[in-house]
């Protein structure tokens, strides 16, 4: 199965894999049922390999998909090739996508170097003056929230991890299967255990905890729950409870590791690493990974089977990354009605944007029309990568007259290569269906003709055509003219 447009030039990794197993390239045709000479091609990067043939050489070779796609890594790609299209650097000439590519598999480490001091280079720009107004410039607003939010820093390190930490995950699995999560009732194991630690959850009603829906009071050794938390949720926040009780060495050890020195950043990874082990408890990973085999990755059965949400279920799907027994790498987004994204996570080589939100065409956006209906759709990257992707709203825990809760879209997707073992695919015709092509968001797309475009990307120059109008809004110099109905005959 290959997405069209898709190329995927592997010729060195797929060189030194076949050597590390100590085969000839007839010998790994064989197994892999192709021919000598296309091996030979794709070695020599004269071919690309399909989807197909990925799938067929993590199935022989028990490997991630992901390690076989080019060495580059994407997120690095998209901000590299966001800091080319900087005005600054416009003097110049924009670098064609070849030049950047070929920069990003020669010297990585210089590509990234480059990313980090053209984020100082922002942040100097921008700070005298957010420090005289910080709201005179949006453009200015979003450079300053980039470069100092600490989640952006957090971010980057689990995407680093490639949303795995397995010493944490591990020690869950072990705290469920001591409580034997799988045969006892779950909220009554977790709040046992909590009473071993002689702190007692209660449940109070929404006037009295306000805006509040969970809060530990350690001088009273208790944990209260706002009556609008669900129960998924009060499982969820007993465990981040018993993370920071059972596991709070631990995750100072990868917090420091990690060489976060700003205290607030410092303090959300503890926060982020506590909720990670709230997940891997409720879902323990060798159970959880067995069942999203079994169940072909249908999340809202596996819900109801690990008494979780949705969003708890989808997001644990990023994380099962362990070595020797890998789920799908998917990637995660949530996101609200205007399109600001919340939550993003990804263990595989999906890119995402820093700024800006996301691409109106992805249909992340269109499931806030269907409520609570899962919505599929392909789509394909600028670089030509094919993702197979899932949509549906959640709704935030509380909600009450003339307070209504807030509803968020989940996205989860990953390589289109992977899709034929989703539930959502079956029926689907992959190999004929056609991608919705998208960017990672206006600012840094160059898709010519789009009309669902809301900003001209940063480094192109308008042309403004007053005789006439077409569906697109913007046009640019360079790109091909819009297309027209020919006279009639």
């Amino acid at each position: 199965m290959t997405a069209r447009g898709e190329k995927l030039i592997i010729g060195q990794r797929l060189k030194a894999l076949r050597q590390s197993l100590g085969l000839t390239q007839a010998q790994m045709a064989a197994e892999l049922g192709v021919s000598a000479s296309y091996v030979t091609l794709i070695e020599a990067d004269q071919r690309p390999a399909s989807a197909k043939l990925l799938m067929r050489l993590a199935e022989v070779y028990d490997l991630n998909v992901a390690e076989l796609a080019p060495s580059m890594d994407a997120q690095l790609a998209a901000d590299f090739s966001a800091a080319l299209k900087d005005p600054a650097l416009s003097g110049s000439g924009a670098p064609s996508r070849v030049e950047i590519e070929a920069v990003l598999q020669a010297s990585p480490k210089i590509a990234a170097a480059f990313v980090k001091l053209h984020d100082r280079y922002r942040e100097e720009l921008v700070r005298p003056q957010a420090e005289a107004n910080p709201l005179t410039d949006r453009d200015k607003v979003e450079a300053l929230a980039e470069v100092s939010r600490p989640v952006e820093a957090v971010r980057a390190w689990f995407f680093a991890q490639k949303n795995h930490v397995d010493s944490l995950d591990r020690a869950a699995e072990s705290l469920a299967e001591e409580l034997a999560l799988h045969r006892n009732e779950p909220h009554l194991a977790l709040t046992e255990r909590l009473s071993a630690h002689g702190i007692r959850a209660r449940i109070l009603p929404a006037q009295v905890m306000g805006d509040q829906l969970r809060r530990f009071e350690p001088h009273r050794t208790e944990l209260l729950f706002s009556e609008l938390l669900a129960q998924p949720s009060r499982r969820f926040q007993i465990g981040v409870l018993l993370a920071r009780l059972e596991r709070q060495e631990m995750i100072d050890r990868l917090v420091s590791g990690a060489g976060f020195s700003d205290p607030v950043t410092a303090s959300l990874a503890r926060v982020s690493l506590a909720n990670y082990f709230a997940a891997a408890l409720m879902m323990p990973y060798a159970r959880f990974l067995a069942a999203c085999e079994s169940a072909r990755y249908d999340v809202e059965l596996l819900s109801h089977r690990f008494g979780a949400s949705f969003e708890q279920t989808a997001h644990r799907m990023t994380t099962l990354q362990r070595p020797e027994a890998r789920g799908i790498p998917f990637f995660f987004v949530r996101v609200d009605r205007a399109g600001n994204i919340s939550k993003r996570f990804s263990a595989g080589r999906f890119p995402f944007s820093r700024f800006g939100g996301s691409c109106p065409l992805w249909n992340i956006h269109a499931a806030f029309e269907t409520p609570g209906q899962v919505q599929t759709q392909v789509i394909r990257m600028p670089e030509g990568a094919s993702y197979f992707s899932i949509a549906r709203t959640v709704t935030r825990a509380g909600g009450s007259h003339g307070a209504p809760a807030q509803r968020w879209a989940i996205g989860l997707g990953c390589d289109v290569a992977y899709a034929p073992r989703l539930i959502y695919a079956e029926g689907i015709d992959l190999e004929r269906m056609r991608p919705v092509d998208v960017g990672l968001n206006c600012y840094l797309c160059e898709r010519p003709d789009c009309s669902a475009r809301a900003h001209a990307p940063i480094n192109r120059r308008l042309v403004v055509n007053e005789r006439e109008r077409s569906l697109a809004i913007f046009q640019f110099e360079g790109d091909p003219p819009p297309n027209r109905a020919g006279p009639a005959s």
